[in-house]
């Protein structure tokens, strides 16, 4: 007996130091669920079946007034539970009320995102929180899909719609069983990339069809919604700017501004401030980080992230991604590493060269199954040109892998949610430096440590200055102590002091290897090529500022070309195609004005010996 209340006790006190270690985090508010005002069923549901303890200080914060009624504009770092935050509000209203929701009501909420794959996890966490209310009905439509399945799905009615802005859209305009008189709210997930992506023009006509007065129209039968209520909209966003500012006054009516200070929101946010759903609206709105500015770009990053930069010369950037990657997997074995690229090209290569490439370089001789890969990993891709069966696959397969590595374009950068995701390595920088913030946000999530290295060539490395406008600060990754480690292949000495980086004896092995595998290949040395020439184009199409850092004219294309293991420059790339086409168009026409000529003067010789013969 004395032995068991000593197991309860140890188990109480590490409990305990776990909680708070929680709320030290500067993450976690010293309040329950319950105490937000949320239904307890729902409250149990978040706690005992999605494993959440206590909620974050961001929903601590946007759960009460989001219930209040009030339109919200959230901004928060990536990864501190923005989901959660405007799910249980809208899952505490829909299941009290009474009569309950039917399908045959049609759609009380909206959630707009801007990624298949963020419109996927989105659903999968609301299929989750809706367990014990099974009646309330989640759905989704999204680019990739069939639209006639999704039709018939509306049709038969979906109470919370997530949906991606394109197919949303086309719904609203062409499908006439799509019900959505009962629509009380609105919500966009990851505002800046719904509108970075192009999606400005949509959203502004999906607002103007929804409507965004009170609820007026339809038959007293069918409206369960009471008339009167104003529908609520909520903006939710990690980075804020102009354009995120703009929406915000199109689509807000008076809007509780809740911002992420991590020493404001502590001593904000206790027990005592979360309010009950019946107090007044205006004691609920909590006024935190009010020196934000709408149109300021400052980033929300997770205090626990680290974040470093390679500083890595272009010939060498290959094998110094691959020396990295191979590192972090031999060090811990059991994590997840995302490398994000520039092109979908690069995505395709590097994910076909790691698929192939051995080490060490002669393990192909060895018996079959035995063989043995560079990386030791399961390794995965993602993009936008790939099927949609297989970005679904892919997604949700290195979701559930204990020790695996992906290789994406920004279409994971938004958003989404990888467990155990412990190294974010941004390869290729982001074409506009706000989207540094939500690359490294795949890690370091709701208070998870997390590592961001960013590589940069030394004709980059300003680029530092710009991220350290936005608070972000950088420390330099040993890679010269890490290329160390590796044993030195065959014959090649080992060189007491290592004069560059391009002339270590790992580096110089290693990048003869990858060039052999390339080359052995006329598909994979065609897509080294392809994914080549996409990176150059890429490299051009920096914005604003970055443009005098990034300067296509400064990088040596043979070490590009050495980049992608190939041996020397593919042609007809450094130079504008239009520069190109001019060139020989003219040339063209030396040539033919010099044909004509000798022409010309070969008719005229030719009528002299005639004549002279005649």
């Amino acid at each position: 007996m004395m032995k068991k209340r000593t197991q309860q006790s140890a188990r109480e006190s590490k409990q305990e130091a776990k909680d708070g270690s929680k709320a030290k985090s500067g993450l976690f508010a010293s309040c329950s669920f319950s105490s937000l005002g949320l239904d307890p069923k729902l409250s149990d549901q978040l706690q005992e079946r999605m494993g959440f303890e206590a909620p974050t200080l961001v929903q601590a914060q946007a759960i009460p007034v989001i219930l209040s009624g009030r339109d919200v504009l959230v901004n928060a770092a990536t990864g501190t539970g923005k989901t959660i935050a405007y799910l249980a509000p809208l899952i505490h209203h829909l299941q009290g009320y009474s009569p309950k929701v039917d399908r045959s009501h049609g759609t009380f909420a909206l959630v707009i995102v801007p990624t298949r794959e963020l419109c996927l996890q989105v659903y999968e966490t609301l299929e989750k929180l809706l367990h014990r209310f099974h009646w309330i009905v989640p759905g989704y439509v999204m680019g990739g899909e069939k639209k006639a399945k999704e039709k018939a799905r509306l049709r038969k009615g979906i109470s919370i719609l997530i949906a991606t802005p394109g197919r949303l859209l086309d719904h609203l305009k062409n499908t006439a069983s799509f019900v959505h008189k009962n629509l009380r709210w609105v919500i966009f997930d990851e505002a800046d990339c719904i509108l970075e992506l192009g999606y400005g023009k949509e959203i502004e006509q999906i607002i103007k069809l929804l409507g965004s007065g009170q609820n007026e129209e339809g038959e007293e039968e069918d409206d369960i919604v009471p008339k009167g209520v104003q529908k609520q909209n909520l903006l939710l966003s990690a980075t804020l700017n102009e354009k995120v500012n703009d929406l915000a006054k199109l689509s807000l009516d008076d809007p509780v501004m809740i911002g992420l200070d991590n020493s404001k929101l502590q001593q904000n946010l206790s027990v005592e401030s979360p309010a009950s759903p019946d107090s007044d609206a205006d004691d609920m709105v909590i006024h935190v980080n009010k020196s934000v500015n709408p149109s300021s770009e400052d980033y929300g990053i997770p205090s626990q992230l680290v974040q470093k930069y390679v500083r890595v010369p272009c010939g060498a950037r290959l094998v110094a991604l691959l020396s990295v990657l191979k590192n972090l997997f031999e060090r811990e074995a059991s994590q997840k590493v995302v490398v994000f690229f520039s092109t979908r090209d690069a995505v395709d290569f590097h994910y076909s060269l790691l698929s192939e490439f051995q080490w060490p370089p002669n393990s192909e001789k060895e018996e079959e199954g035995t063989k043995q890969l560079f990386l030791k990993c399961k390794t995965f891709r993602l993009h936008g040109s790939m099927e949609q069966d297989d970005r679904r696959s892919a997604f949700a397969t290195f979701k559930t892998e204990k020790q695996a590595l992906l290789l994406s374009t920004d279409v994971a950068a938004r958003g989404l949610d990888f467990p155990k995701v412990r190294c974010i390595i941004q390869y290729d920088c982001p074409g506009e430096a706000t989207e540094y913030v939500h690359r490294v946000g795949r890690t370091a999530r709701i208070g998870e440590k997390g590592e961001a290295l960013l590589f940069l060539q030394p004709i980059e490395i300003d680029y530092l200055k710009e991220l350290k406008k936005h608070g972000a600060s950088l420390t330099e990754y040993p890679l010269l102590k890490v290329l160390d480690k590796f044993p030195i292949p065959g014959n090649m000495p080992r060189i007491k002091k290592v004069i560059s980086l391009e002339s270590h004896p790992w580096v110089i092995s290693l990048q003869r290897a990858l060039e052999s595998v390339t080359y052995a290949e006329p598909k994979m040395k065609n897509m080294a090529k392809n994914a080549f020439v996409s990176w150059v184009r890429g490299y051009a199409a920096h914005k604003g500022e970055l443009k005098s850092i990034f300067v296509v004219k400064k990088l040596h294309l043979g070490h590009v070309a050495k980049s992608f293991a190939l041996r020397e420059q593919p042609s007809l790339v450094g130079k504008s195609h239009h520069k190109e086409s001019m060139k020989r168009k003219r040339d063209e026409r030396q040539r033919g004005q010099q044909g004509k000529k000798r022409k010309k003067m070969s008719g005229s010789g030719s009528s002299g010996r005639s004549t002279q013969k005649n």
